[in-house]
């Protein structure tokens, strides 16, 4: 009998292992290839294994930029659209699930089907190239597919990559996380006027993303020149890491930049006529209701009725180990006002800049295909595109600054930066603000245009400021300390050069008049509680220059600071205690350095595979190293802050020119590669490369040539 129930087990054992891993890539669904199609492209690699793509067509071109991306980093455009298929828990397990669930939850498939087929033709077309030149990377190296029925995908798909990610660049993950686990909703404003954060609001978890953007009027540069530099601060792997590419389509598309995996086209940079950057901007433009439940919880009161509260049942899949994924059930609610999420408080009803639409996939492209102005002006009005700021420069001399994000219709007399009463109409306007009413500083008379995730009423120094906006917008009021050295920096140089403006891009110093001054002067003042060590951290630390540049002995204790300081100021908390945060770092160092004035750059690393370098700057400073890893041998390793680097310029005569770098290289997943880290050398010394955005320059640069 033992015998028995010892086989029985077995059996079962064995039946629930196979189910674990047949029922995921069993129950996925497989989509058909778009309409078969002959793509004329070719890619030309540079001496850095930068893609220049051209094609006879913009589809051509889409189709390359899609084969290119695959053969350089195919591991991340498949958790990409592994994301958009609601799969990326089978590849990643429980972060991966938490994706999917939030993809779920904000219906970006639903949108994607009902509005796909509005877009216009040459949209589609284009979204179809791209996933063609996936779709053939693939089928010529199924070897490296991870994921079973992933492929082949569509321009649904691509679609829906855009729908999913897009409102996260302004926060709405921080919200969505605290509503799920039940914690403190993360606060929507800083305070009335910038500057002014709120101590009464409670710790709230959240991400820490940022930028760097600098634009120069010709009358305000040494040479009459037009300047911009793109310094986004974003991961260095992953799905949100740039990709650097120049297209080039005998449809009139030219273009240099850098894209996201999983994107059609470049999403920043330059074509020959005008450039933008993009910046993180954290307008409240997420509303909460707080729903009324009936006793069976399947209807919510509106308007003194009852409505039917929608639900779906959907299954997330959890990568376990090996080729097991165990399938979690989860229900989605939905109600007038958005997604619902209930918890053990309560039912909330979410809105948020960007829902229901995919108008970004077409903004994006109208934007890479302006020629001037006019017509970059119109795409932004398409108003698809639901957060970050948008800095501009173009061949005439003009500059801009668009304080960009869905805005929602709100309506006077409520208070839209806390819960609200979900059980009517009163306050709730659907709809989103018209573009006319986007904030905008264009042309401003101090002739330059600065922006690092603080405030846009700082952004163009005194006398050349936009008016107070109208307060239902939400436009924040935060400040940062790159903000305010850039303004210090920039305001105080008259006559701007080339020169002027690497070194205020690649500056290591901290603003004494900002809150990180104000940090630095709490830790100095606070009592060291007769702890010998904090005692020997301030002694170090009264000898610090106030800049992160790897040059003095308290260097490397200051950017652990910053961190800290970083953690509560950015995410709008109260300030973390001075004499705890100065003995944690202090700490930190004597317990894996032996001392606590070891040099920044044996602290702080750039690592990548073989490639392990020093590295100067540190949070919250123009040379950004936002976030590290703590290594076991205590080194930092940074894996956030500056990434893909760009230096714009028009001379007097309207021809652009431009240079580039990458923390890593062209190939980050292709440690076989030789650009898998070849520019990582370049970027620590804080050198550029050219971009060759010229076909008759690119001649004298060209690694390879190919057809893919």
């Amino acid at each position: 009998m033992l015998r028995k129930i010892g086989i029985g087990v077995f059996v079962v054992i064995v039946v629930v292992l196979i189910g674990l891993a047949t029922w995921e890539p069993l129950t996925a669904h497989r989509v058909a290839a778009p309409p078969a199609h002959r793509y004329d492209s070719v890619i030309a690699r540079d001496d850095f294994g930068v893609p220049h793509i051209f094609g006879k067509t913009d589809p051509d071109v889409a189709y390359g930029i899609g084969y290119a991306h695959a053969e350089d980093d195919f591991w991340t455009l498949q958790q990409v659209l592994a994301m958009v298929r609601g799969r990326e828990g089978a590849l990643l397990g429980g972060d991966g699930a938490k994706i999917d669930f939030a993809a779920h939850l904000l219906g970006a498939r639903t949108t994607v089907d009902r509005d796909y087929m509005k877009q216009p033709a040459d949209v589609r077309l284009l979204l179809d190239g791209y996933a063609s030149g996936v779709n053939a990377y693939a089928r010529r190296h199924p070897g490296e597919v991870k994921l079973a029925k992933l492929f082949p995908v569509d321009g649904r798909d691509v679609a829906t990559g855009f729908v999913v990610r897009s409102p996260f660049f302004y926060g709405l993950d921080g919200v969505l996380g605290a509503l799920v686990g039940n914690k403190p909703l993360p606060p929507e404003t800083a305070g009335a006027v910038p500057d002014a954060p709120d101590p009464a609001v409670l710790p709230a978890e959240g991400t820490m993303n940022g930028s760097n953007a600098f634009v120069v009027a010709p009358k305000r540069s040494a040479d009459g020149f037009t300047r911009l530099v793109s310094n986004s601060h974003q991961p260095w792997s992953g799905g949100e890491a740039w990709y650097e590419l120049v297209v080039h389509s005998g449809q009139g598309w030219d273009f240099a930049g850098a894209t996201f995996p999983g994107a059609p086209y470049p999403l920043l940079g330059h074509n020959r006529t005008l450039g933008w950057t993009n910046t993180v901007d954290r307008p409240d433009v997420v509303d909460i209701y707080k729903l009324t439940l009936n006793k069976a919880g399947d209807a919510y009161r509106f308007d003194g009725r009852w409505r039917t509260l929608e639900t779906q049942r959907v299954w997330l899949p959890v990568k376990l180990w090996g080729p097991f994924v165990l399938p979690v059930p989860k229900t989605l609610y939905r109600s007038i006002q958005g997604p619902v999420i209930v918890n053990d408080s309560g039912a909330y009803a979410i809105r948020y800049g960007g829902a229901d639409q995919l108008r970004m996939v077409e903004q994006y492209y109208r934007l890479n295909r302006a020629h001037n102005g006019s017509e970059w002006s119109a795409a932004m009005a398409l108003r698809g595109v639901p957060g970050t700021n948008f800095l501009y420069a173009d061949a005439t001399g003009r500059i801009a600054y668009v304080y960009n994000a869905s805005f929602p219709n709100r309506k006077p007399g409520y208070d839209y930066a806390h819960v609200l009463p979900g059980d009517t109409s009163a306050d709730y306007a659907p709809g989103t603000v018209a573009y006319a009413a986007y904030p905008k500083n264009i042309d401003p008379r101090s002739g330059f245009l600065i922006n690092a995730n603080n405030t846009p009423y700082q952004a163009a120094g005194a006398g050349s400021e936009i008016a107070p906006q109208p307060p239902l917008l939400g436009v924040e009021t935060d400040t940062t300390n790159r903000g305010t050295r850039a303004l210090e920096l920039m305001g105080a140089d008259r006559s701007i050069s080339a020169a002027d403006l690497y070194g205020i891009k690649y500056d290591t110093g901290i603003a004494r008049d900002g809150w990180a001054g104000r940090w630095f002067r709490d830790i100095m003042a606070a009592p060291d509680r007769g702890d010998a060590g904090v005692r020997a951290a301030k002694a170090v630390l009264a000898k610090w220059d106030w800049n992160l540049d790897g040059r003095g002995p308290a260097d490397a204790m200051a950017a652990i600071l910053m961190r800290a300081g970083q953690k509560w100021h950015y995410q709008r908390q109260p300030e973390l205690d001075p004499h705890d945060e100065l003995a944690k770092a202090a700490a930190y160092l004597k317990e894996h350095f032996g001392r606590i004035d070891v040099p920044l750059g044996t602290v702080l690393r750039l690592r990548h595979g073989k490639v392990d370098l020093p590295m100067d700057g540190g949070p919250e400073v123009l040379r950004a190293a936002s976030l590290w890893d703590e290594a076991p041998d205590g080194r930092l390793v940074v894996k956030h802050g500056d990434s893909f680097i760009m230096f714009m310029a028009w001379d007097r005569q309207g021809r652009v020119s431009s240079r580039s770098i990458q923390p890593y290289g062209a190939a980050t997943t292709r440690p076989d590669s030789p650009h898998y880290a070849d520019q990582a050398p370049l970027f620590v010394k804080h050198q550029l490369k050219p971009v060759w955005f010229y076909p008759a320059d690119l001649k004298q640069h060209v690694e390879r040539v190919y057809r893919p």
